[in-house]
């Protein structure tokens, strides 16, 4: 009997995997559209990416806001994974810093249509606010610090301010489209430097 339950198990794992990856696939084609397009995108637009129907995206998440939530969990997890991963395999902390400030551009890009989305569920939102600091201000303060300790850009640098004129700088992208609001992120992070 021990062996049955051995092997159901082992049969249940790689399926697991499976959907742990399918939903990571959504999850990343569901970014990218809404990168492009805005969180109102057609879940159709999203399901093509994803190279699935309708119904596979309707199984994992219900409703629209089910997928903006779970996109923004998903990006705030990658971007505060990123975080030591680049400061690993990037050729100075700056660099390391200049990337990770990127993609959490692309988080911001992303975010723009949240809180229209989570209007009537603001502790919904309240939640996923102190989620976003809890996980990626501890990320930027080790890239500032690792920067900082390397000389390259000036000491005392807090995370939570960068962060937030970084997403100041993001603000009105989305209604006017001459306004290059990564062109003013990278003389941001370039205005960072040691003198």
């Amino acid at each position: 009997m021990g062996n049955d339950d051995e092997g159901r198990g082992q049969a249940a794992q790689p399926k697991r995997k499976d959907a742990r990856r399918n939903k990571e696939t959504l999850l990343d084609a569901a970014t990218s559209v809404f990168v492009t397009s805005g969180v109102e995108a057609p879940v159709r637009d999203i399901a093509a990416k994803a190279g699935v129907g309708l119904g596979t995206i309707y199984r994992h998440f219900p409703t629209r806001a089910d997928l903006i939530v779970a996109v923004y969990r998903h990006q705030v997890d990658a971007c505060a994974e990123a975080g030591p991963a680049l400061l690993a395999s990037s050729p100075s902390p700056h660099a390391a810093l200049g990337q990770w400030i990127n993609l959490f551009v692309d988080f911001l890009v992303t975010k723009h249509g949240l809180a229209a989305v989570l209007q009537s569920d603001n502790a919904g939102f309240d939640t996923l606010h102190a989620y976003f600091l809890d996980r990626l201000v501890p990320v930027c303060g080790r890239l500032l610090e690792a920067a900082s300790d390397a000389g390259e850009i000036r000491s005392g640098l807090k995370p939570y301010e960068l962060m937030r004129g970084v997403g100041n700088l993001c603000i009105g992208a989305e209604s006017d489209p001459d306004y290059d609001a990564r062109r003013l992120v990278e003389l941001l992070i370039a205005g960072l430097r040691q003198p």
